[in-house]
């Protein structure tokens, strides 16, 4: 039976506030509920991070063109790796966001969309749409085999993935509040509605390097003690953060116009948002190219796929460079990915449309994880090497651990414990389970561990054959059919005492 999502959530990381734990729960409803006081909240500052994601594309070295993890900007060698910047919200703060956008928002867009199907069906991301036999909701996996199922049915066709530039970073306010306020069935925004969108437009914050004050470590020895007080955060109260020498830096995106523009990425209610603020933009579409051009239409949040004659490129290109100025977004068409599909000796082809006009044969549509060719649909090879190398990485480190327990116990042997690693990365993790798991707080200054089970929910393979099945595409499992060989090589690399040698 599939689960319905709860507002409230246990989270573990330290902050400006302290954890919520579920034995507060029912305070937290109290708070979160009541209108009144969630108008006047008073909303800390995020946290901001970066996620580095390393890429391995083609540049151009001295006129010639290799793949590398490095390409040249400005006359310098720069890192290819895309940055994502999250912003995390404080465990109060956060609660507030899920609540509203869980119990009070959500319900009033589903209703919204649930008048005009054909727009609920093109609308993909960050929603619960339940499968055909009604026992879960649908992922990513399902999605991409509604494009590829459509692309299959159509034969002779072209899929176009456009790229909008710096989405969350570049939503225009003005129109998020007014959009909001629709979906509520008010012109304007209620008190604490407002309050909700001055905290995601007005957001201050502090990067998370800058708490790292101990030779860009955290200080554990002042985290230790706050702990100890029954307290998981970085400052013992705001007054300490604000008095100290962190800097707090405030929202400074602005637009053409110096209107301040942008919502933070990483708050539970910032997907939801992205949706509200793109149904102009989604009606549009539907409205015009696909009732009038029978133009099949698909946006995963900022990934938009339409599926249409090889004729109509140039008119999908034009409108949706329009729509998107009207929205205050920008669509990279040089970025455009263009597959072109036919059926060449009786099976479906893939063609990749160049600059020029020109064809490339058998370069595959990339579509939310997956690379489709017409006649096979695989995991992107990118992904693929992401899980090979977390597991090399996560053996090397486990080595590293051992020689330190050798050196410090004066040891000859030491063993891996394997087990884990299987679970991680092999097919013994496939299958969901309980593991033993605790927790310790510090209660009046004194240490409570509790013990409880948590649910391991299977590994990356589990994903891997159960997409392999739904999307009817065999060819994923032979992917993944050297996996235990690579496991076991990478560990035989390694001096563990418990490792069959050759």
């Amino acid at each position: 039976m599939k689960a319905q999502k709860d507002w409230f959530k246990d989270r573990g990381y330290p902050h400006f506030t302290n954890k919520t734990p579920m034995s507060i729960r029912k305070n937290i409803e109290r708070f979160v509920t009541n209108q009144k006081k969630v108008a006047q909240h008073s909303f800390s500052p995020l946290i901001f991070k970066e996620i580095k994601q390393r890429r391995y594309k083609l540049s151009k070295f001295n006129d010639v063109k290799r793949r590398s993890h490095k390409k040249l900007k400005h006359d310098k060698i720069v890192s290819n790796s895309k940055i994502r910047e999250i912003l995390y919200a404080t465990h109060i703060d956060a609660h507030i966001y899920s609540y509203y956008t869980q119990q009070i928002i959500t319900p009033k867009y589903e209703a919204y969309l649930e008048q005009n199907p054909l727009l609920s069906n093109s609308i993909t991301a960050y929603r619960q749409i339940e499968t055909d036999n009604k026992l879960k909701f649908k992922n990513n996996v399902h999605f991409a085999k509604d494009v590829f199922d459509e692309i299959k049915r159509r034969e002779n066709c072209v899929a176009l993935v456009l790229d909008i530039e710096n989405f969350f970073p570049s939503l225009n306010h003005k129109k998020l509040k007014l959009a909001w306020a629709k979906i509520l069935g008010h012109k304007t925004l209620p008190k604490d509605h407002f309050n909700l969108f001055k905290a995601t437009t007005k957001f201050s914050y502090v990067k998370l390097k800058d708490l790292k004050t101990k030779n860009s470590h955290f200080d554990e020895k002042e985290l230790s003690k706050h702990r100890k007080a029954g307290k998981h955060t970085f400052f013992e109260n705001i007054k300490d953060l604000i008095d100290s020498d962190v800097i707090i830096h405030k929202n400074q995106k602005h637009d053409d116009d110096k209107n301040l523009m942008g919502i933070p990425q990483g708050l539970p209610i910032s997907a939801l948002l992205a949706n509200i603020y793109m149904l102009d933009f989604d009606k549009a579409v539907l409205n015009e190219l696909t009732l009038n051009h029978n133009v099949f239409y698909r946006r995963y949040s900022d990934d938009i796929v339409v599926i249409c004659k090889e004729h109509q490129i140039s008119l999908i290109e034009e409108f949706v460079k329009n729509e998107m100025t009207k929205n205050k977004l920008t669509v990279s068409l040089e970025k455009t990915e263009k597959t072109l599909f036919k059926i060449n000796n009786s099976r479906l082809q893939c063609y990749k449309i160049k600059k020029n006009g020109s064809l490339k044969e058998n370069i595959p549509l990339n579509y939310l994880g997956f690379e489709f060719y017409g006649y096979q649909t695989l995991i992107k090879s990118k992904n693929l090497a992401k899980f090979y190398r977390e597991m090399k990485q996560t053996i090397k480190r486990k080595h590293k651990r051992v020689e330190i327990i050798k050196e410090k116990h004066l040891m000859d042997d030491a063993p891996i414990f394997k087990r884990k690693l299987y679970r991680l990365f092999s097919f013994k993790g496939e299958k969901s389970r309980m593991l033993p798991a605790k927790r310790t707080n510090y209660i009046d200054g004194k240490a409570q561990t509790d013990y409880f089970d948590r649910k391991f929910r299977g590994n990356y393979l589990r994903y891997a054959y159960r997409a392999s099945d739904d999307l009817e595409a065999p060819e994923i499992k032979r992917q993944l059919r050297n996996h235990w060989e690579i496991l076991q090589k990478t560990m035989k690399k390694y001096d563990f005492s418990n490792v069959k040698k050759d």
